[in-house]
């Protein structure tokens, strides 16, 4: 089992880093501009991204209090694809460190309405690279919409490949 969560987690970060590289090279105009999605533009979708990954990690630490990162952050598009790829490399690292016990743990964590829950971690990591997997078709789409024809393939297989 650990064999396939360190390669979902190394396909997240390398798929995940497809796309960033390619949303740094917008305007600041079109990374905040307003495109009907789950989330109102690029710059909203991958900050999503971010607390996402950041709240899970710190839930499997346990953290008492979890922070949503974009309560706080301010940055632009370039230190928020940082802050990605630095919570990218934490799982990664993470998940390449695991033994099997770690990623067949129970843990309890409260979800963001306070709901307790109780699941192997593995399942978290399972939700959690398909989380992501879904909003970077949703940045392909709305990365069509401000006018980017070049989008790279970010599929699973691809990065196999």
């Amino acid at each position: 089992m650990k064999e396939v969560f360190v390669s979902y987690a190394s396909y997240n970060s390398w798929a995940n880093s497809q796309l960033l590289q390619v949303i740094n090279t917008l305007s600041p105009e079109q990374h905040k501009q307003g495109v009907t999605s789950s989330f109102n533009g690029l710059y909203a979708t991958v900050l999503h991204l971010l607390d996402a990954e950041s709240i899970w990690w710190q839930r499997l630490k346990l953290q008492e209090r979890v922070i949503r990162p974009s309560d706080t952050f301010s940055g632009d598009m370039r230190e928020l694809a940082a802050a990605l790829q630095k919570v990218d490399n934490q799982w990664q690292d993470w998940v390449t460190q695991a033994s099997e016990p770690m990623l067949q743990h129970e843990f309890i964590y409260q979800n963001t309405k306070k709901e307790s829950f109780k699941q192997p971690v593995w399942q978290m990591l399972q939700h959690l690279f398909n989380h992501s997997t879904y909003h970077r078709g949703q940045l392909v789409t709305l990365l069509r919409q401000v006018g980017v024809e070049k989008i790279p393939g970010t599929d699973y297989i691809s990065w196999c490949r």
